[in-house]
């Protein structure tokens, strides 16, 4: 494919990094070890609601709002335990700081299938490489603890950038910080709206990693979509 591509840009959760367990299983794990009962399926339902809420009432963690990331996510992990039965203040907030800590570490993230080799051999291929991602500024660390920083220039994470995806000025930051055209470049995602149309509007190639047996969502062109990441390789050799 005579793409001419010179740049890469990456979504990372569900596209790269993948969390271990559900997080009602890691949440309950953590109230065990403080001595509560919290059932797994109860804690991931309140905090779909508790994150969702949050997630309306301040976008992309409060940015603008006078909330730093950090408090953000304190605040949606100790909601999620009330919304389950926890009332114990102090318990809730060492719960919360504890969790804060645990999302930024290689035991609570896992690198997908193929992800790393993909990685390599486009690094090896030339490609200037770049992360968006709708995230906090722990990005950096996980990244660096699951061993995959250092295939990027840059890491631009919503928060840094001051706009989410798929709002089309995170994609022009990233073009600047990594030197390229749109039409230079492809961004690499698995959420629909979010990654491949938002990358395509701001006039970038784009390829959705979308699961064989996944839901089928919008008709894309069979040649943007990705069945795994070591399918790309294919799709954009040189």
């Amino acid at each position: 494919a005579m793409l001419r591509l010179r740049l890469l840009t990456w979504d990372v959760k569900d596209t790269l990094l993948r969390l271990r367990q559900p997080v009602g299983q890691s949440y309950a794990a953590e109230a065990r070890a403080h001595g509560l009962q919290v059932q797994p399926e109860a804690l991931g339902r309140s905090f779909r609601e508790v994150y969702g809420t949050q997630s309306r009432r301040f976008p992309n963690y409060g940015h603008g709002q006078g909330l730093s990331s950090r408090q953000w996510w304190l605040d949606v992990v100790k909601q999620s335990f009330r919304l389950s039965g926890v009332q114990d203040e102090a318990a809730l907030t060492k719960l919360a700081e504890k969790l804060y800590r645990d999302y930024c570490s290689s035991n609570t993230w896992e690198v997908l299938p193929g992800a790393a080799e993909t990685l390599s051999r486009c690094c090896q291929l030339g490609f200037r490489m770049g992360v968006v991602s709708n995230f906090d500024s722990r990005l950096e660390a996980i990244l660096s603890q699951c061993n995959l920083r250092h295939h990027f220039e840059f890491v631009l994470t919503s928060e840094a950038a001051g706009f989410a995806k798929p709002d089309g000025r995170i994609f022009e930051q990233a073009l600047r910080l990594g030197g390229a055209r749109p039409e230079q470049a492809a961004h690499i995602g698995d959420d629909y709206s979010r990654d491949y149309r938002a990358a395509r509007a701001a006039g970038m190639h784009s390829f959705l990693l979308r699961a064989a047996g996944q839901g089928e969502g919008p008709e894309v062109p069979p040649e943007h979509v990705l069945p795994t990441l070591s399918h790309l390789l294919a799709r954009i050799e040189k």
